[in-house]
């Protein structure tokens, strides 16, 4: 029989007014069965949290996240969104399994760490782990002559004669590309760090989803290999199976950075440098070109989930090296990426970057006056360090804290429970702004 456990509040947690969100403000929070089911819940921890056994389960159509500047311990997760979104604010440590039902985890920049016998479970199509800004899933295991051996089932399948020792596995969901004569990759890459690292002989499968393509034709992929995920080699491929989604390559002697691309996507014109920045509440999209091609065009592409694009404009490629294109209709934490079209069709997709304009910063103590205790919330565009000096009334500094705030909603303790009454000055210093708070213990 399963039994459920729904966190209302429990020791340092507490539930936020401005947003449904499960808050661990410093509390030491240990699971050690059971289920604990977070519906349509932001699940913040700044303390500890460690599970033990059991399975802590995501649900609800909302999109939530996991934030904090603690990172959880989770013995499983099971993720049962639909058509949601779990978007990671900070990293993960899982030590038995990710179960996929429905719903998509955003890596975020982040990092999920697995244990060394934990592994995903019923990924696929609709319900699986991305990441175009950045971040991956990882896990250590020893590789002595492995057979057709999926490290946690991250979809990579490794077959070697030689004992490759404790092998780092990292699989991550950004579009590879450089600057010389490779496309844009599928979302998909794999690191594969081997504490024996020659003569391995060895054979390696990627396995891929169609919603990670990029726009690449299926039968054209081949296996690239990448030492410092600059320079890249074509190897080809051996077996290659669109119905399954699968290519590999045999006779690899150094394992390294490996993803899918197609050599028909080979541009001479490469794109980087993409940024964004605000101005009079519109965006301004800049990037530079690379190449010396001054024919063909540029198409921006903007998204609401670094997923799903449409077009907004098209420029003409006139040879220089810097262009701009300025969006009057954007929106908050609107996503952008360029597509290059040379005159024979052929594209070349730059990477996504996310724009951060409109995201208001906000900061506030509550309650204020306080009675006991009091906490700042801070909301912020961009992960940060967070400093908090406390005065008197007499100007003495009475309170110095530091600490990491992710984007969107944080939480910080003011430990003013034990303070005198009196009017107290804060003052935060956050991503080079200062705001001054007054704040009033009754």
């Amino acid at each position: 029989m399963y039994r459920y456990i729904i966190f209302l509040l429990l020791g340092g947690w507490v539930p936020m007014a401005t947003q449904c969100q499960l808050t661990n403000t410093s509390a030491q929070v240990v699971v050690s069965g059971g289920y604990v089911v977070v519906d349509n819940l932001n699940l913040v921890n700044n303390g500890s949290f460690t599970q033990s056994a059991g399975t802590v389960k995501f649900t609800g159509s909302s999109n939530t996240i996991i934030g904090g500047t603690g990172i959880p311990q989770l013995n499983a997760l099971e993720l049962d969104k639909p058509a949601a979104r779990l978007q990671l604010q900070t990293g993960l440590h899982i030590d038995n399994q990710v179960l996929f039902t429905n719903g998509i985890i955003d890596l975020n920049n982040n990092n999920i760490v697995l244990g060394p016998a934990a592994h995903l479970v019923g990924e696929n199509e609709n319900s699986r782990i991305t990441g175009p800004a950045g971040g991956y899933v990882e896990i250590t295991n020893l590789l002595n002559a492995p057979a057709g051996f999926n490290p946690g089932n991250l979809g990579v399948v490794i077959t070697s004669p030689a004992n490759m020792g404790a092998t780092v596995i990292r699989r991550g969901h950004v579009s590879q590309s450089n600057g010389a004569n490779m496309p844009n990759s599928i979302w998909r890459y794999y690191d594969i760090i081997p504490a024996n690292n020659s003569a391995l002989q060895a054979t390696v499968g990627l396995h891929y989803f169609d919603a990670e393509l990029n726009g690449l034709a299926e039968p054209m992929l081949t296996v690239w290999k990448s030492p410092d995920n600059t320079t890249w080699t074509e190897l080809g491929y051996n077996t290659r199976d669109g119905a399954t989604n699968f290519v590999d390559e045999t006779n690899i002697a150094v394992m390294a950075r490996f993803t899918l691309t197609s050599e028909l996507y080979v541009l001479p014109l490469m794109i980087n440098d993409l940024h964004t920045k605000c101005l009079n509440n519109q965006v301004v999209i800049t990037w530079q070109n690379r190449g010396d091609i001054t024919t063909g065009q540029f198409i921006i592409d903007r998204s609401l989930d670094g997923a799903n694009w449409q077009p907004v404009a098209t420029l003409p490629v006139t040879g220089s090296l810097t262009y701009a294109y300025t969006d009057a209709q954007s929106f908050t934490g609107a996503w952008y990426r360029i597509v290059q079209v040379a005159d024979n069709g052929h594209q070349h997709i730059s990477a996504a970057v996310q724009s951060h304009c409109g995201i208001t910063e906000v900061a506030r103590v509550f309650p204020n006056p306080a009675y006991g205790n009091a906490w700042l919330q801070l909301q912020v565009a961009n992960k940060t360090k967070v400093v908090m000096h406390l005065y008197d009334h007499k100007g003495a500094l009475v309170k110095l804290q530091t600490a990491g705030a992710a984007a969107g909603l944080n939480q910080f303790d003011l430990q003013m429970s034990g303070l005198p009454q009196g009017i107290y000055s804060l003052v935060v210093h956050w991503d080079g702004v200062v705001k001054t708070i007054k704040v009033v213990k009754l």
